[in-house]
Parts: structure tokens; C-alpha cells; sequence
């Protein structure tokens, strides 16, 4: 009888190294590694050799930025998601497009079980797994490190480091970093280690050399850069006027955020399984795509259309951080989004200067705003008469006058 087959998330370090070659053992499975090219850049450098010398029949990396960046960055961003008031949800959004493409290859592999390298404490878990629940609920999910077998024999990382030399796998047995890292076309997070104290300070000077993707704001240039982008229905098509893709959008985004110290933030935040988690995150291209496409809304989204829009930020943004990606109700919240975008259009004109977003102005052809009608001087369209205002105060004011006469004949 042919081995069953399992489809891995294999990253390349120490974890999903030694899962790989577990899964090989304990299963007596044959194993597709796969790797998705969400723009984390040169951590794929030597992932097949590596793959293969571990014990891997097959490799996958397949290049998902332009998906990413069109079916899942951009949607997101129509919606103004914004998990907590402040995180971005970079890592949350690409989970789904991971496991979409796990179970690609499975299908396409024969393969009957997917398996992931994510902790028994963290999100991602959820979120590989209620992806692959809604796109194949046939194919069963391996979590090693919820395997008490598993966590028995790898208590700790010196376990895992001796099991890789035990097995050969090509695995750099360094000292652990005192942090951990996710990189992908949006963002960057680290966590966990130094950065489990809240206390720590994680913008002071002595530990710049953890950010990636962006200057501190002290170290920015001391000259402002204006940018301009072009809006089409919500979404980004251009930048100082040469029109790009949303992969290519996203990317000078990145550069120009990042020289200027844009989008860091550090926040504690409420992880789905119950627990707080402190997180550090650069999303240099994100902050600003988000802040130009919040002021594109202001002069050519209708307020009503906004006002039930943002108030289903929320909820959409803890959909994504929760992993209901694939979820009707998410998919239903986005065709309302799809709906309020559609006269999101025109230019938008931002300058960074060190580490802040300074609007610079905006204009569009479908604007709402007149400024005939919201002058101070007379109004030479006539479409506003002051003085129908008196009667709309005095609507307004009937059940706060009644409320209040009710009270005080207590």
C-alpha cells in the first residue's frame, strides 16, 4: 500500500525541521513540504535543499505575493480593518492564504492530512485550522506541539537541537534569539522572549537593531517627502503618478514608510485563545496605504455609507484576527465593503516626516464635498438655508427636553 501523505507548513528553522522528520517517523508518512513566498525575502534562501536533506519527498515554494497583495491585502484594507485600534493584522491575513494553498496541494497530492508547526497557546493554530475546515473538511489537521507525545519528548529547545543532530538535519543550532520573528509583504512582528515584559522598552536606542523594515523616527531624514496615491474604488493603483499592481504598491510603500520611520507599534493585545500577548510590529507601506485610503473616504464616501461601515469594523477585524477568513459572515461583510467602495476614487497627497503621516491634501472627480456649500460666506448655490436649522435643533432637542422634564418630576 502506497504511505500516506502529508502536506507540511515548513518554514526552514528548528521547529518545523525537526516536525518534518517526526511526522516521517511517527507516521510512517511520506512528506510534501510546502513554503509560501508571502515577501518574507531571504528567509527562503536553501528551504528545498533543506527540505529534501531532512527527509522531505517533495517541495513546494510557491510565489503567493501577488494573491496576497490583491485578493487579501487590499479587501482587507477597503474595510479599514484595525484590530484594537491599532494592529494591522499582517500576520493574521496571511494564514488563510497559507492554508488555502495547503490544501491545493493536498488535493492535488493525494494527500489526506495537512500539518502546522504553531504552538498549542497561539493564534495561528485557529487559524490554519478553521481555514482548512471551511475549504476541506475531509482532510484531517496534524498540530504536533497539541500531541502530548509530541511536547514529551521536545520539553525544550536543547531536545530539539539534539534530535536534529541526532537525524543530520541541517538545522543551525545557534543561540535563541531573545525574541521571535513573522515577516511577510505587510509587516514584520516580533514576540515573546525579552519582549514578554511590557516593561521592556523596545524603541530604545540600544535595541534599534531589531527592526527591519524601518528607521527609528530619531534616525529618519530630517527633510519631509511628500507621496501621492491614486485611488480607483478603494484601491491603490498608482504612486506619484506611475500606476502599479498591488504587490508593486505594496512594496514602495514599504521602502518609502520605512526610510521615514513609519508604522511601528508595540501594543498588548487579546489573543483568541483567552490569553494577553505583547506584540512589536513595523508596517511601514500599511500605515500609510491605510491613512490615504481613510482620507480618500472622507471627501467621496456618502456619511450614512461610512458611519455603517465603521461600525462593522470591529467585527470584521476580529474576524481576520480570529481566523474566520473563509466564514459566510466575513464574506457577507465584504460585499457590503466591496459596495461602500465604489466612489472611492481620486488622489490623495501625504508627507512623511519622521515616523508621522501628515496629510498634505486630497481631491477627487466623485467628491462630496462643495465648497460652495460648506463656505462660511454666502452660499451661491442657495442649497442651504440657515436658518431651516432652527427647526432641525429643535427635533433633535424634543426627547432630551422631555427626558429631562420627566426627571425632575420625580
Amino acid at each position: 500500500m502506497a504511505k500516506e501523505k502529508i502536506v507540511l507548513a515548513y518554514s526552514g528553522g528548528l521547529d518545523t525541521s525537526v516536525i518534518l522528520k517526526w511526522l516521517k517517523e511517527t507516521y510512517d508518512a511520506e512528506i510534501i513540504a510546502f513554503t509560501a513566498d508571502i515577501g518574507q525575502k531571504e528567509e527562503l534562501d536553501g528551504l528545498e535543499e533543506k527540505a529534501l536533506a531532512t527527509g522531505a519527498s517533495k517541495v513546494y515554494i510557491d510565489d503567493l505575493r501577488d494573491e496576497f497583495a490583491q485578493d487579501f491585502i487590499f479587501p482587507m484594507f477597503q474595510s479599514g480593518a484595525l484590530y484594537e485600534g491599532q494592529y494591522l493584522l499582517g500576520t493574521s491575513i496571511a494564514r488563510p492564504l497559507i492554508a488555502k494553498r495547503m490544501v491545493d496541494i493536498a488535493r492535488a497530492e493525494g494527500a489526506t492530512a495537512i500539518a502546522h508547526g504553531a504552538t498549542g497557546k497561539g493564534n495561528d493554530q485557529v487559524r490554519f485550522e478553521l481555514a482548512a475546515a471551511a475549504l476541506a473538511p475531509d482532510i484531517k489537521v496534524i498540530a504536533p506541539w497539541r500531541l502530548e507525545e509530541f511536547r514529551n519528548e521536545f520539553p525544550g529547545r536543547a531536545e530539539m537541537i539534539a534530535f536534529a543532530e541526532k537525524h543530520g538535519i541541517p538545522v543551525t543550532a545557534s543561540a535563541a534569539k531573545p525574541y521571535s520573528m513573522d515577516r511577510n509583504l505587510l509587516h514584520i512582528s516580533y514576540e515573546s522572549g525579552v519582549l514578554e515584559d511590557p516593561w521592556f522598552d523596545a524603541s530604545a536606542p540600544e535595541n534599534k537593531d531589531m527592526y527591519l523594515l524601518s528607521v527609528s523616527p530619531e534616525d529618519a531624514p530630517d527633510e519631509a517627502e511628500y507621496v501621492e496615491l491614486d485611488f480607483v474604488q478603494g484601491n491603490c493603483v498608482a504612486i506619484n503618478g506611475e500606476k502599479l499592481n498591488p504587490l508593486a504598491v505594496m512594496e514602495r510603500l514599504n521602502e518609502l514608510g520605512g526610510k521615514h520611520g513609519i508604522g511601528r507599534v508595540d501594543m498588548v493585545e487579546n489573543r483568541f485563545v483567552g490569553m494577553k500577548s505583547r506584540g512589536v510590529y513595523e508596517t511601514p507601506g500599511g500605515t500609510i496605504l491605510f491613512t490615504a485610503h481613510r482620507k480618500m473616504e472622507s471627501i467621496t464616501m456618502d456619511r450614512e455609507v461610512m458611519n455603517l461601515r465603521d461600525s462593522l469594523i470591529t467585527r470584521y477585524s476580529t474576524l481576520v484576527y480570529n481566523g474566520f477568513w473563509f466564514a459566510p459572515e466575513r464574506l457577507a461583510l465584504q460585499a457590503l465593503v466591496t459596495e461602500s467602495q465604489k466612489n472611492v476614487t481620486g488622489t490623495v497627497r501625504v508627507k512623511l516626516y519622521k515616523g508621522n503621516i501628515i496629510a498634505a491634501g486630497v481631491k477627487s472627480p466623485v467628491s462630496l464635498y462643495n465648497p460652495d456649500i460648506a463656505t462660511m460666506e454666502a452660499d451661491p448655490t442657495q442649497a442651504y438655508d440657515q436658518g431651516d436649522a432652527t427647526g432641525f435643533i429643535h427635533l433633535n432637542a424634543l426627547r432630551l427636553k422631555v427626558g429631562t422634564g420627566v426627571a425632575q418630576n420625580k
